[in-house]
């Protein structure tokens, strides 16, 4: 296909250079033929259409022109326009400012290793974009380091990156939904082809055997880029046949710390997590993920972080002989998968509360976890900073016993079917600490008591649980003390 000539109209838009030329699609920059001036900078995408060009291009073009006006946020570029299908299908949408991931990748493959912290902020970045792509009920299914853009959340700069910002400095944007799954619109790609559909270094076992929609296939995705940006190889190669495809299905990839010994234990089990051959013994969101990148204190190392060779022939036999019985099956929706794996924040008052309270926080976050198998604990508690006078307590002892005082708390509770973990924040107002913690981490639901929490001085405004109800991005249950054999709570 040639490239269109610069100064050509189309719809209202003048054509301006190329700025790539891709397998499926060529990619201009546009401007409104008209001088006005758009919001943002803008591209056109026009499809691949030559005699040698086959079916999964318009195909896919069809559901990524469906896609894109069907979401947003600030993950995907915005759309801007589209074109007919009978006379010209084009794509205009945002152009996206910042790095591809496979810019920090090619480093990594040059000697210049990133740093684990580096691998964790890209890696929650990718994370978080992806579980805002779930809760749409979208699966992007072709996750890659070139469809990944990286920017910063406060100037768009990229090009001081380094592992001084936190993970909450990047920012990432998915492009290129030709692959994707969206629940409330049919799979034509799965009606027009039953065959594994994806880049084939990158694809999750599932999608080999043509089953689309599930969110953990782009948690397998996310653990190929997160072992590439450590190791500088791919886990599984890039096989081109079905049956080199196959293989992940019952095959581990080497430890990444057979690669590069000074990986820390807790990233290497993160990585493994993420390329479980079974979708259930993955991470169960994305979101889920994002909180271990995030929290790498709080990561459980077991086998998986600790191993330094990969599983033995017995094991892959197991699941050899398990997944010849493999084959495509429907998925639930996105969205209402990973509304049954939440992460459940618990606020634990660390003073003025009777047992009484105590108790009926953990009857009610007890019932909470019941209902919800998988889902993921964080107790907080927040103490105001410098808060002891006494010279005998630094605040590292004052954290400690904040945490033993979590731990003790939460020891009542069954936790063997939920990942736990334990967090003290320093901040001197608490609603505006627990909000902030639970935007940050994608927490669904908030479990706190309804009393103020000990801050005597906000019973005459708006009191701490009030105004977490107000402004939590998420479910608040408000807990009233009880006694031991009767305790009750209200939902926002």
């Amino acid at each position: 296909m040639n490239a269109l000539p610069h100064g050509t109209l189309v719809d209202g838009f003048s054509i301006r250079e190329l700025v790539h030329r891709g397998g499926m699609a060529l990619i201009y920059r546009v401007v409104y033929a008209d001088g006005r001036i758009a919001p943002f900078d803008m591209v056109m995408k026009v499809p691949r259409m030559s005699a040698q060009d086959g079916a999964e291009n318009l195909v896919g073009f069809e559901v990524e022109q469906q896609i894109m006006q069907a979401l947003s946020g600030p993950h995907l570029p915005r759309f801007v326009a589209s074109g007919d299908f009978s006379t010209m299908p084009y794509l205009v949408m945002e152009y996206v400012q910042g790095r591809t991931l496979d810019s920090w990748i090619a480093k990594s493959q040059g000697g210049d290793a990133c740093s684990p912290g580096l691998i964790a902020s890209l890696g929650a970045a990718v994370a978080t974009a992806a579980h805002a792509l779930h809760q749409q009920n979208a699966v992007h299914m072709d996750l890659k380091p070139t469809n990944v853009i990286i920017k910063f959340d406060d100037d768009g700069d990229t090009s001081g990156a380094n592992e001084a910002r936190s993970s909450l400095s990047f920012q990432a944007v998915l492009l290129d939904f030709g692959l994707s799954y969206y629940a409330h619109y049919p799979d034509l790609l799965a009606e027009e082809m039953r065959k594994a559909v994806g880049s084939p270094a990158y694809m999750a076992p599932e999608q080999v055997v043509g089953v689309r929609g599930d969110p953990r296939s782009d948690v397998f995705s996310i653990g190929v880029m997160l072992y590439e940006l450590a190791t500088g190889e791919l886990p599984f190669g890039a096989p081109n046949t079905t049956g080199g495809l196959r293989q992940r299905l019952w095959a581990d990839p080497n430890p990444p710390r057979t690669h590069r010994p000074d990986l820390p234990e807790w990233l290497q089990e993160i990585i493994l997590r993420c390329l479980e051959p079974r979708a259930a013994e993955r991470y169960p969101s994305a979101a889920h993920l994002a909180f271990d990148l995030t929290h790498p204190e709080q990561v459980q190392v077991g086998a998986r972080g600790q191993r330094l060779q990969g599983t033995g022939f017995f094991t892959h036999l197991r699941r050899w002989i398990r997944a010849a019985g493999a084959q495509y099956q429907a998925s639930p929706l996105p969205a209402r998968q990973i509304e049954q794996v939440p992460i459940l924040l618990v606020a634990v008052p660390h003073r003025d509360a009777t047992e009484t309270t105590l108790h009926a926080l953990r009857m009610a976050v007890g019932r909470s976890l019941g209902i919800r198998p998988g889902a993921r604990l964080a107790c907080v508690t927040v103490v105001a900073p410098g808060s002891s006078t006494d010279e005998d307590k630094s605040e590292t002892a004052i954290h400690r016993a904040m945490l033993a005082m979590l731990k003790d708390w939460a020891r009542g509770l069954d936790l063997t079917a939920h990942q736990t973990s334990y967090h003290v924040l320093e901040s001197t107002d608490v609603a505006q600490a627990l909000v902030r913690y639970a935007s940050a981490n994608h927490v669904s639901v908030i479990v706190m008591g309804a009393a103020t929490h000990g801050l005597q001085t906000q019973r005459f405004i708006a009191t701490v649980p009030t105004r977490v109800a107000m402004y939590a991005p998420c479910t608040v249950i408000l807990v009233k003390a009880s006694s031991p054999d009767h305790s009750s709570n209200t939902n926002k």
